[in-house]
Parts: C-alpha cells; structure tokens; sequence
C-alpha cells in the first residue's frame, strides 16, 4: 500500500471508533437519566431487559472499538515501515500506539461502569 492510501486507511478506523463509541455512550446516559427517573424501581423483568440490551450494545461497541483500533494500528506499523515522507504520516506512526488504548483500557472502563450500573439496579 501506499503512503496515501495506508493514511486514508487510518482515517477510516479512527472515523469507526468514534462513531462505535456513540451508541454504547447514549445507552448508558440515557440508562442513568432513567435510573435517576426510577429505573431502580422498576420491575425486574424491565431491569434484565435494560441489563440486556446495555450488555448487548457495549459488547459490540467494544467489538467494533477493538476491531477499529487493530486495524489503524496495523496501518500505522504499515505506514512506519514505509519511512513516511509527509508530516502526517509520520505523526500518524507516532500516536499510532495509542490505540492500545481504545483495544485495552476502553473495554475496561466499559466493564467498571456496567458493573456499577447494575450494582446500583440490583443491590
């Protein structure tokens, strides 16, 4: 591939983790807007459905976060072997490690958030 292309490339996953991020993120708002408005109130048949459908939706999200970030970083292993010539490429090969970050540490913090959330719908 070449420099343009593995850059474009590069775009393309950075775009798909953001927008990966968008419905795992208004799920969980709008699950603590609702917790907030009596969620933990509701009958437990409604609490398994919101468990569901939030495991559900963060499962993919990180799925998709993950899948996204090991294809940029790939590009940007690509990219390094290829001694980029534009200033772009270059700082594309030098933040590309940070989408260890989105693989890893995302996927974490989803966990920790998912466990207080039902923490607080059950207990």
């Amino acid at each position: 591939m070449t420099e343009l292309e593995l850059v474009q490339a590069w775009g393309r996953a950075r775009w798909h983790v953001i927008v990966s991020q968008l419905a795992p993120t208004g799920l969980l708002g709008f699950t603590l807007w609702l917790g907030l408005e009596g969620l933990g109130d509701a009958s437990l048949p409604l609490k398994l459905a919101a468990t569901g459908i939030l495991l559900a939706s963060g499962i993919l999200g990180a799925l998709a976060q993950y899948t996204a970030a090991s294809e940029a970083l790939a590009a940007a292993r690509d990219l390094a072997l290829l001694t980029p010539s534009s200033a772009v490429g270059r700082s594309i090969v030098a933040t590309g490690p940070w989408m260890n970050v989105v693989r890893f540490v995302t996927p974490a913090i989803f966990v920790l958030v998912f466990v207080a959330l039902m923490m607080e719908l059950f207990l």
